[in-house]
This record gives C-alpha cells, structure tokens and sequence, in this order.
C-alpha cells in the first residue's frame, strides 16, 4: 500500500515549493561534500564552496536532473537500512570467494543464470544489477528490461540470487 502511494507521488508533478525544497536540499548535499572532501574551512574558501554549491544546483534544475531521480532525497531513510546489508553481503560473499580460492581443489562451478527484476524503474534496476555485481563471485553481464543476465562463480551464488532476497530487498529500498 505505502509502495503504491510514493508511486502515486512520484509521478504527480511537483509543486513549485518541493522543487525549491527539493533545490535547496541539493545544494545542502553538494556543499556538505564539497567541505568533506575539502579539508578547508577559511571564511574564503567556504563562501566560494557555498557559491559553487548553489551555482551547481541552480544548474541541475536547469538541466531538469534536480528531479526525484537524479537527487533521490526520499531514499535517504531506506538507505539506511540498504547500504549496511549490502556491505554485510558483500562481505560474506568477499569470505566465501576467499575460501574457493584457498581450497587446493578450487571446487568453483561457474553458472550463468537470468533473474527477473521485480524494480518498477529504470534507476532501481540499475541498483539491483550494482548491487549484483557489487558481491564478489557474481557479476550482471546483460540487462534486457527487467531482465538480468549474471554470472557466478559457484551455483550456490546463482541459487541465492534466484532465490530474491536481494531482489526483495532492492525493491523494498525503491519503496515498491
């Protein structure tokens, strides 16, 4: 139900006051990474970052990639959750490929499968196939719609994909 409601949202389109918020918001982002990467904080140096900030936003509204896609602000909260599972996943399969390649009998059996994405857009999907490629041992070597062709090191990879929790999962971080 709530998945069908941020759909609903997302493709009404926006008020003039969540484009500015959501502008606003985008130059915040910027600027934040701007002094992360920086390591600068004289009064100079943070009003041009501040300026090129701004100037950075006002030009991605003018592009049109100030949208919900291109500054996806909405996703901050389920990122949350997302981000720290696929680094826990990426790390299990990290100690997995590991283990194969210690073994002296190396006993890979390499498997290529199609798993069908359950994502609603173009960007989830996207996420899903990184995602994929992100865990050591698979990889997306094609995507055609909803599609995803990967390769993995052993069957037991390709059986987990195919099993969808990390297709559940995405889909859960799109809000579906």
């Amino acid at each position: 139900m709530q998945g069908k409601i941020l759909q609903e949202f997302l493709r009404q389109p926006e008020s003039k006051a969540r484009k500015a918020a959501r502008s606003v918001s985008l130059a915040g982002f910027l600027f934040a990474f701007w002094l992360a990467l920086s390591g600068h904080y004289t009064a100079t140096l943070i009003t041009i970052g501040a300026g090129c900030a701004i100037l950075a936003a006002l030009a991605a509204v003018r592009m049109g990639a100030a949208d919900s896609e291109g500054h996806p602000v909405h996703l901050l909260g389920r990122a949350l959750t997302y981000y720290p599972w696929l680094v826990r996943e990426i790390a299990k399969s990290a100690w997995g490929v590991s283990k194969l390649i210690l073994d002296p009998r190396l006993p890979i059996s390499p498997t290529m499968t199609v798993v069908t994405a359950s994502q609603k857009t173009t960007s989830a999907i996207a996420t899903y196939g990184n995602s994929i490629t992100l865990t050591p041992g698979t990889i997306t070597v094609g995507v055609e719609g909803n599609e995803l062709t990967v390769h993995a090191l052993t069957r037991e990879g390709a059986d987990d994909l195919e099993a969808g929790a990390m297709d559940a999962r995405v889909s859960r971080f799109e809000g579906a």
